[in-house]
């Protein structure tokens, strides 16, 4: 369905020219945005002539995935206005914004939390379409920016209103607080063990909603406030990462905003550091490379003299893969080198966070495996792959399949097919274990690489063994 304008839209001519993007491309980009949101779209060039000759504005998403649709070409955020497409039913901007004010920041969090991963607004059912824009990197700018020049905001100390929720505000103690903590360590265990996807790390969501929101919203000193911010950031992150690892970009790009400014109002730099890493993982993931070794040494900059040993470590490590997936071969050399050398200074009795629990010699070596395999180094990918997959698996399962699949990559490239299979297969067995999109996608690409051998018998025995997984519903 559509409604009529009057005249043509000009500006989305002139959008799609500065894009380079055809009608048939463009209803080809908005029709698979769609599919991915479960939606069965079918416009094709006729039907974008009409918007852009005739001024006809579709109904529903489809104006939000039109912006999305060239946003994704331009690389950056389209507004509607831009395109002529105003007067669609409003897009909110909920939780891409960065407040400065502390009260603001609440509200903005907030607000995200009453939004499922599945677009519907909490309690009423209705389909909310802010979730059908698409991640764009450069909206990662200004929460750096604004994080670098103020980690730590001077007060978040409360008093709360009646008019702010329903009943009477919460006075919050440490107690509420130790409660948030205890969920983000179980989700986290969760979340290592079955992945993204599965239904227990999905309740982390609920939990902002149900749990962190009215805390937040409620009564609480600075020294309490603090506590609390710091929590809801580890679970902002995690909701975050969840939603990365299951593929839903967008909502991913959003808790991670919002967490770095839930962290800034904890005065927690490490922990703002840590989600600047997430941020860069997933800039690198999209092929940002540049972007994302910007966000990495945002947070190496801040946390010099603050952050232990360990989590240096880390940062310089999420460096490195930028500097590898931006094809700088010399830079992430460094990167790694220098993130090994801290992880050797580290000690036991170290005050590290508890959110940096996963990381040890295993993780550094098999992300230096990552590096490697960006730069094509297979011999380099074979060494610390098998450092990498010496540790028992029981705890990181989907960390092991993505583990295996780097592996046979480096097997595939140093000419040894069987092994490259074998592996393969045991990947593929992993990863029909869990729930992780980011799995599925090694896998695919393992595959991919495999095509010239596709009528090798191991080859063709590895895709029907995979084709379960390919098959199964994202």
């Amino acid at each position: 369905m559509s409604r009529e304008q009057r005249g043509p839209n000009e500006k989305l001519g002139a959008v799609l020219a500065l894009a380079g993007i055809s009608n048939a491309g463009l209803a080809r980009r908005v029709n698979d945005l769609g599919a991915q949101r479960g939606l069965t779209l079918r416009y094709d060039k006729t039907s974008v002539a009409r918007w852009v000759s005739k001024g006809m504005v579709p109904q529903g998403a489809a104006p939000h995935l039109i912006a999305a649709a060239i946003g994704q070409k331009l690389g950056r955020p389209v507004p509607l206005h831009e395109i002529g497409l105003a007067d669609a039913d409003p897009a909110p901007e909920v939780g891409l914004a960065f407040p400065r004010d502390v009260g603001q920041a609440v509200r903005s969090a907030t607000e995200l939390y009453r939004l499922d991963l599945a677009g519907r607004r909490a309690g009423s059912g209705g389909i909310w379409q802010s979730l059908a824009g698409s991640f764009a990197v450069s909206a990662y700018a200004t929460p750096a920016s604004r994080w670098l020049i103020t980690p730590a905001d001077s007060s978040v100390a409360r008093e709360a209103n009646l008019t702010e929720g329903s009943g009477a505000p919460l006075k919050v103690g440490h107690s509420d607080v130790q409660k948030l903590r205890e969920a983000a360590e179980d989700a986290r265990r969760w979340d290592s063990k079955y992945g993204g996807g599965d239904w227990r790390s999905s309740m982390v969501p609920e939990c902002l909603r149900v749990e962190a929101a009215p805390l937040l919203l409620g009564s609480y000193s600075d020294e309490v406030g603090r506590a609390l911010f710091g929590a809801s950031a580890e679970l902002t992150r995690l909701a975050g990462w969840m939603a990365f690892d299951t593929g839903q970009q967008e909502a991913a790009q959003r808790y991670y905003i919002q967490a770095l400014r839930l962290a800034r109002a904890a005065a927690d730099v490490p922990l703002g550091g840590y989600v600047l890493a997430s941020m860069s993982l997933q800039a690198t993931y999209r092929g940002f490379g540049d972007e994302g070794v910007d966000l990495a040494q945002a947070a190496l900059e801040r946390n010099r003299g603050l952050a232990t040993a360990r989590t240096m470590s880390f940062f310089r490590l999420v460096e490195a893969r930028a500097h590898a997936r931006a094809g700088d071969a010399p830079a992430a050399g460094a990167a790694l080198k220098a993130s090994e050398s801290w992880l050797e200074r580290s000690r036991e009795g170290d005050n590290d966070p508890s959110w940096l629990g996963f990381y040890g010699y295993d993780r550094f070596a098999a992300d230096a495996a990552e590096c490697y395999r960006d730069l094509k180094a297979p011999r380099q990918v074979r060494r610390f792959t098998e450092q990498a997959l010496s540790k028992p698996t029981e705890e990181f399962v989907r960390s092991h399949g993505l583990r295996l699949v780097v592996s046979a990559v480096a097997e595939l490239e140093s000419g040894n097919l069987d092994a490259a299979c074998e592996q393969g297969v045991r990947a593929v067995e992993v990863a029909g274990r869990i729930s992780s999109a980011r799995t599925t996608e090694y896998v695919k690409d393992l595959l991919h690489r495999l095509e010239p051998y596709g009528d090798e018998p191991r080859v063709v025995e590895l895709r029907e063994r995979a084709r379960p997984l390919l098959m199964a519903p994202a």
